[in-house]
Order: structure tokens, then sequence, then C-alpha cells
């Protein structure tokens, strides 16, 4: 059962300066304002009321949007003891927040770890210094080095989070910082592929000619890969595609970019898609029926069924049906040529 996250945004909160890329207002529909313990609760009291509300699913509440370790200290710990009430009931069983790898002392680890946080995410985005500095990140390769290390010695998870795509990467680039991750050994990792949002430098950068960003088919293939690699190194691979509010996806906001509401499906897909392809016949003229897993049907299909399509293209035959077999091991396929 997949753990319950509970959302609160804190838009730039903390942040030393404004990153290339980043628009907090725009991704998460909130203004840039500071967030206090009474906007803590209200999210935490609507979300405990709503009926999806599951604590079977050990709830957790997440701070994003911001460097939360790069906040002043009192007000790190206003906003972690709003959620103990939640916490003293049973409601909330932990808490996540999401920072920089050049944010991290001694005494805010310290704030963490007494007021119930477990899990640490690094805005990581590139182990390549270059990428960094063109994305005016502040940090460096060697800093996440040094975080991941540290957070895992205080006994934290730690979560990576990447970016392919930013101003100075390449495939190459994003191959060797996938692979310098997987020496880190986190406990996840999220791939969020650059996308130009309005109103940001990058924006300006592409209105300039001096940022070209990645294909559509070229950020799925370079997440298809970093997937493969990190989940067959047991590092799960939690989100895959920038997660937006409802403005993110009003006209006009993603300037230009592999923006895809379904782009994690669409990368799920393809890999099954890798998985599958052993199992379907050479080109053979004529129909097929295929069998396979009921709950893995739509990752068969494809978005807008471009899977059947791209089976029909490989064989050369028309599929005719889908039909669910748990008879079928997972990741398998079974053909039938009509």
């Amino acid at each position: 059962m997949k753990p319950l996250i509970i959302p609160v945004f804190i838009p730039h909160e903390g942040c030393p300066h404004r990153c290339v890329f980043c628009e907090q207002r725009t991704i998460t529909a909130q203004k840039e304002e500071r967030i206090g313990p009474d906007h803590v609760a209200s999210v935490l009291k609507q979300a405990t009321a709503s009926a999806r509300f599951d604590v079977k699913r050990k709830p957790e509440v997440a701070f994003y949007g911001g460097t939360f370790t790069g906040l002043q200290k009192r007000q790190m710990v206003r906003l972690l003891k709003a959620v103990e009430p939640f916490m003293d009931q049973g409601l909330i069983q932990s808490i996540r927040v999401s920072t920089r790898p050049d944010a991290l002392d001694e005494d805010r680890l310290t704030i963490l770890k007494t007021h119930g946080v477990r899990t640490v995410e690094l805005g990581v985005q590139s182990m390549n210094d270059e990428v960094l500095a063109y994305s005016k990140r502040g940090h460096t390769a060697r800093d996440s080095v040094e975080a991941v290390q540290t957070l895992k010695t205080a006994g934290f998870g730690v979560g990576v989070q990447l970016m392919p795509g930013l101003p100075g990467d390449s495939k190459d680039v994003f191959t060797d910082t996938v692979q310098s991750v997987l020496r880190l050994e986190p406990d996840m990792v999220r791939l969020y592929p650059t996308v130009v949002i309005r109103g940001t430098q990058l924006a300006r950068m592409y209105a300039q000619g001096r940022y070209h960003p990645l294909t559509l088919d070229e950020a799925v293939d370079r997440c298809v890969e970093a997937t493969v690699r990190l989940e067959t190194n047991q590092i799960p691979v939690i989100r895959i595609g920038l997660h937006g509010s409802p403005s993110l996806a009003e006209k006009g906001q993603i300037v230009a970019g592999p923006w895809h509401p379904a782009f994690g499906f669409l990368v799920r897909s393809a890999i099954h898609h890798r998985k599958v392809a052993s199992d379907l016949p050479a080109t053979v003229q004529g129909r097929i029926r295929l069998f396979a897993p009921r709950r893995e049907i739509p990752l068969l299909r494809g978005h807008r069924n471009q899977g059947i399509l791209t089976i029909e293209h490989r064989t050369g035959s028309k599929v005719v049906n889908i039909i669910p077999d748990e008879q079928v091991p997972e990741g398998r396929v079974r053909v039938e040529v009509l």
C-alpha cells in the first residue's frame, strides 16, 4: 500500500536565491508569502477530514516548494510543532522535508530529528558542476555527496531529486549523474524533466535562443533509462514528471519543454513495452490477441492506445483485443495469432 503524502507547500521560503528554472508560485498555485503554523494546521485538518484519508496508509506530512532547512530555526520549529497534535492523535505518522544539499548543519538536523522528520529529500538536480553553475543552483556535486552521507549517518531516509535537460546537460552527462547517484545509494529518487515556465530566467534564455529544451520523446527516453538503472539497483523512483497545479496547465504558463500531464505513465508504459518485446512475434500479417495480467493492461495499451499502435507497427498485425489473464507472469504477455 502506497503511503499517503499530505503536501504543505512553502514556495521559495528559505531559498537563498532563485534558480533559472524555478517558479514555485505557478507550480503550486500558491502565493509567495510566509507560511505559518495556522496554515499547516488548516491543511492537515482538511486532509484528515477527507473521505480519502486512511490512517492505514501511514500518512506523512511533506514540506515542499522551498528550502526547509534554509528557514530560520525558530520558523522550522513552529512549522514542525504545528504537526505534533496530529501525530499525538495517531493521524500523522511522520514528516518529510525538501531542502538543498548545502543547507544542512548539526543544529538543523537535531531540530528535524526531534520533531518527527524521518525523510529528507535533496534537490540535487545534477551531479555535474557545470550544469549546476549554468542553472544557478549555488551548490556543487560534492555538496550533494556530503549531504547524502550526513543524512544517512544521522539515520534519515534520503530522497534525491534530479532534473534531466537543465542548461548544459546532455544524454551522456545525465547518464553520469545517474551513475553518481547509484553510488550514493539513496532510498528513493524523483525525476523531473526540465520545463520552461513563464517568468523564469530559463524562459528568457529560451526566448534568446540560449537554451534548447528536451523534446517529449527525449525526456521519456532519458527517464526510461534512468528509471531502469535505478530500480534494477533497488532504488525506487517514486515520481516521474512535474506534478503541477491547475494554474501550471493554463495556456501560456509552460513556454516550452517536455510537459505532459501523464508523463510518468508514458515512461512506465515505455518500460513495460521493453519487458514484453521478446514475447511479441516476428512480423506476421494478420490479427493477434494479447493476454496479460489485468493491472498491466493499461501499460500495454499506453496513453491513448499508443502502446497498441507500437505493437501493431512492430508485428505488422492488427491487435484485436487484450484479454485479462492472471496466469500470465508479471511483465509478460501471451500472444495468440488468429
